[in-house]
C-alpha cells in the first residue's frame, strides 16, 4: 500500500509541476511572441520606409511606379538624383500678370543659350553667366527676373536619399524582408488609377506578410495573429501604400 501511495503522490506531484509549467508557458509564450514580433517589425518598417523613399523618387523622375525590384535597384545604383537650386521668387504682381515658374525658367534658359552662343562673350562659371543676363537680356529685364535663378544639379542618388546608410554593394538588401531568409517584399503598382475627377494618380504598394518574418516563431500564435487581423479586415502583415485608393503612401502602422 505504501508503494502504491508513494507512486500516486509522485504522479500527482509530477502532474502538478507539468500543469504549472503549462500555465506559465501559456502566459509567457504570447508575451515572448509579441516582444519578438515588435523587435522584428522595427527592422521591417525601416525597409518599407526606405522602399517608399525609392519609389517616390522613381515616380518623381519617371512619372510612374515600378513593381520590379530589379528595376528599382538599377535605378538607385545608376541614376543621379536631380535637385533644383532656387534663388529668388516671383512676386504677386508677376503671378497676376501670368508669369509662372515654368515660363520664368524658359525665359532664363533662352537668355543663357543666347549669351553662350555669342562668341564675343565668355563666362567663368554660372554666377558670371547669370550676372550677365540679369544685366543685359531684354526679356529677363522686361519680366523683372533679375535675381531669379533656377539651376538643376545632379547628386549621388544613394547618398542623397539615404545619407550614407547604403552604398552600391549594400543597397540590394532594401528589397529583402528582414528575418525572412531572403524573401523579397511583394510589390504591386497601379499606374492607371484615376480619381472621381478623372485625374490619373499612380499608386504603389509594398508588403511583408506576417508569415515571411515570423514563420520561425510559435505556430499557434502566428495563426492567431493572422486570424485576428483578417477578421478585422486588416492586411495580415506590414505594408506601405495602397493600389486601390490614394493614401499618401502611408504605412499601415502609421
Amino acid at each position: 500500500m505504501k508503494a502504491v501511495r508513494t507512486i500516486v503522490i509522485c504522479t500527482l506531484a509530477v502532474a502538478a509541476v507539468l500543469m504549472a509549467l503549462f500555465c506559465v508557458q501559456s502566459v509567457t509564450t504570447p508575451i515572448k511572441f509579441e516582444e519578438t514580433r515588435a523587435t522584428r517589425e522595427v527592422a521591417v518598417i525601416k525597409h518599407l520606409v526606405d522602399l517608399r523613399t525609392a519609389q517616390v523618387e522613381y515616380h518623381h523622375q519617371k512619372g510612374v511606379f515600378t513593381a520590379s525590384a530589379d528595376t528599382l535597384l538599377m535605378f538607385l545604383k545608376t541614376c543621379p538624383k536631380k535637385e533644383v537650386l532656387k534663388e529668388g521668387s516671383l512676386t504677386d504682381k508677376q503671378l497676376e500678370a501670368g508669369l509662372t515658374e515654368h515660363k520664368a525658367v524658359k525665359i532664363l534658359d533662352a537668355a543663357k543659350k543666347k549669351a553662350l552662343k555669342n562668341s564675343k562673350l565668355s563666362f567663368d562659371d554660372n554666377d558670371a553667366l547669370y550676372a550677365y543676363i540679369w544685366e543685359n537680356d531684354a526679356d529677363v529685364k522686361k519680366n523683372g527676373l533679375q535675381g531669379f535663378r533656377r539651376d538643376t544639379i545632379e547628386l549621388n542618388m544613394l547618398e542623397s536619399l539615404y545619407k550614407g546608410s547604403y552604398d552600391v554593394n549594400s543597397i540590394d538588401c532594401i528589397v529583402e524582408i528582414p528575418f525572412s531568409n531572403g524573401q523579397r517584399f511583394e510589390m504591386e503598382v497601379n499606374n492607371d488609377y484615376k480619381t472621381s475627377q478623372g485625374i490619373r494618380v499612380p499608386l504603389f504598394e509594398a508588403r511583408a506578410p506576417f508569415e515571411s518574418y515570423l514563420s520561425d516563431l510559435n505556430k499557434q500564435e502566428l495563426v492567431n495573429l493572422i486570424d485576428r487581423e483578417t477578421k478585422l479586415d486588416h492586411y495580415a502583415g506590414l505594408k506601405v501604400g495602397d493600389i486601390y485608393a490614394p493614401n499618401n503612401n502611408a504605412g499601415n502602422w502609421e
